[in-house]
């Protein structure tokens, strides 16, 4: 990135500059009195935030205090990664070890009482692919093989770990049933192989377990209310076309009526006991040592009655809801879910400036993609608007305007600038001729982000053009700072300043700094 565009984030946290490190701040919470009775009563998403921040390593202690149940949950955050934003997750088998070596600094059988409570599929499809399982009958076949309980452990890379023989043991030893089901797992894709013809559309055992497996999460993470990288990807593709109807007739997006439907299935959460005011003072005061760090974000839902920065920027969308939470509480708590929908979507199908989005920003891109929608609705909207319309199909004709006017809008105004553009270095000259080439096939498909890489080019006339550019050019487009910051002719802004396009004034904005593009990059 070109050092005259400097990279800082975004919204620097207030209390960065006192927040305490990792170190002091898991110190902290280490210090908490009755911390083994509030650990259980934790979120598994905030006990994840700790462990991001502070370490998996670091964090023995308290994860010793986790409950099977949580560490269920914890798993499914933790041990799946993505190559990038709005890609499918894979599982991440080595993490898994990290986990058994921490979870086993408490002893391997607390480590194998908590591995009891868990999906075996998870077990299996970690082990099998650092060792095979055999039958101990079949003999030796190297002197660094392992035997346990009958069954012969083959590393496939390295030697087994003495921690992850020692868990196995004491698995066998305390929870014969489960050690032996997963035993019998990894003897079964440790003995999988193709078709001799080759002439098959199956997936290999191994292959087939981690399918298996990715589906069983998504059924536990869709019943708590996320949305699988597919699913959200489909559903903002789908949101680019027409809607025939927008003012009438049921919700009919199959992706949204099957999120709700499966929330509807999930089991209640199970009641707890009556709190004693200790523990519940304890959870106070974890979570208010992470609010303090910064580790926790600030509650999303805020954004539909609080103040917020944006607040002049949304006015539409506020005064909507806050009119349905007044008038109408069950057609306000449905907004609100669909909000939570948006936002999920956004955070698993898309990305900001090559990242991921953060909760916090998915809910802010969330509201203003809809408070677009409001300003270009078809008909009159009343005050009750939100009242008698759903949240998805406001999102619909905000994200039709962000797509068409603004991110299409710009790549085919860049691509008639490229057209006349000519530059006097030759090298310079063939990478514009590309990009202009790109840009025109991906504008084909409706899709010129891809293009992203070859905008690179745009910053050798004009860094903040091309900081610009990139912003809008993109799957989710924003304003970057740099076209508000032209009219006072910063000499630096941040490389990951950026603010939502909510307003028709702003899309307007785009169109009057295109129309200056020319210029800007014939300097």
């Amino acid at each position: 990135m070109p050092d005259s565009v400097r990279p800082r984030r975004r919204r620097a946290n207030a209390l960065s500059s006192r927040a305490p490190d990792p170190a002091s701040l898991l110190a902290r919470i280490l210090d908490t009195p009755h911390l083994a009775q509030a650990v259980p009563r934790l979120q598994p998403e905030v006990l994840h935030r700790v462990i991001q921040h502070c370490g998996l390593e670091a964090c023995s202690d308290l994860v010793a205090l986790v409950t099977p149940a949580q560490l269920s949950a914890v798993f499914d955050l933790d041990l799946w990664r993505s190559s990038r934003p709005g890609r499918e997750e894979q599982f991440d088998a080595d993490r898994f070890h990290v986990w058994l070596e921490v979870l086993a600094e408490s002893g391997a059988e607390v480590a194998a009482d908590k591995l009891a409570a868990i999906d075996p599929g998870v077990v299996i499809a970690a082990l099998a692919r650092d060792m095979r399982v055999i039958d101990g009958a079949a003999g030796v076949v190297e002197r660094s093989d392992r035997d346990v309980a009958g069954y012969r452990l083959v590393a496939r890379r390295g030697e087994l770990s003495e921690t992850l023989v020692a868990v196995l043991v004491a698995l066998e030893g305390d929870h014969s049933e489960y050690f032996h089901r997963v035993m019998r797992g990894c003897r079964k894709l440790s003995n999988s192989a193709p078709e001799p013809d080759g002439f098959h559309d199956l997936l290999e055992d191994p292959e087939q377990a981690l399918f298996d497996l990715r589906l069983d999460r998504e059924i536990r993470r869709e019943q708590q209310g996320f949305v699988t990288p597919a699913e959200a990807r489909a559903f903002l593709q789908m949101c680019r076309g027409p809607v025939s109807d927008p003012d009438h007739g049921p919700l009919r997006n199959p992706i949204v009526g099957a999120y709700f439907r499966a929330i509807e299935s999930a089991p209640p959460p199970e009641s707890s006991d009556a709190a004693d005011a200790g523990p519940v003072e304890a959870v106070h005061d974890v979570l208010t040592a992470l609010s303090e760090a910064g580790v926790l974000p600030t509650r999303p839902m805020g954004l539909l009655t609080g103040a917020v920065a944006d607040a002049p920027r949304l006015g539409r969308m506020r005064t909507h809801l806050n009119f349905a939470r007044d008038s109408d509480h069950a057609a306000y708590l449905q907004r609100s879910q669909e909000l939570a929908f948006l936002a999920n979507a956004i955070v698993a199908g898309s990305s900001i400036q090559a990242r991921a989005f953060t909760i916090q920003e998915a809910f802010d891109g969330a509201a203003a993609v809809c408070n677009l929608g409001i300003e270009n609705w078809r008909s009159a909207v009343r005050d009750d608007f939100l009242v008698s319309h759903d949240l998805i199909r406001v999102f619909q004709a905000g994200w039709r305007v962000l797509s068409a006017d603004v991110c299409l809008f710009t790549a085919k105004r860049l691509i008639a600038v490229l057209d006349d553009l000519r530059c006097v270095d030759r090298d310079t000259q063939a990478s514009l001729d590309d990009l202009r080439r790109q840009l025109t096939r991906h504008c084909e498909v409706g899709e010129p982000w891809r293009s992203g890489d070859a905008l690179e080019v745009i910053a050798i006339l004009d860094t903040p053009a091309w900081a610009a550019l990139l912003g809008l050019i993109a799957h989710f487009p924003v304003m970057h700072a740099v076209m508000s910051a032209s009219t006072s002719r910063a000499r630096s802004v941040s490389a990951s300043a950026f603010e939502f396009i909510s307003e028709n004034r702003q899309v307007a904005a785009v169109h009057d700094f295109l129309a200056s593009l020319p210029e800007t990059l014939s300097r």
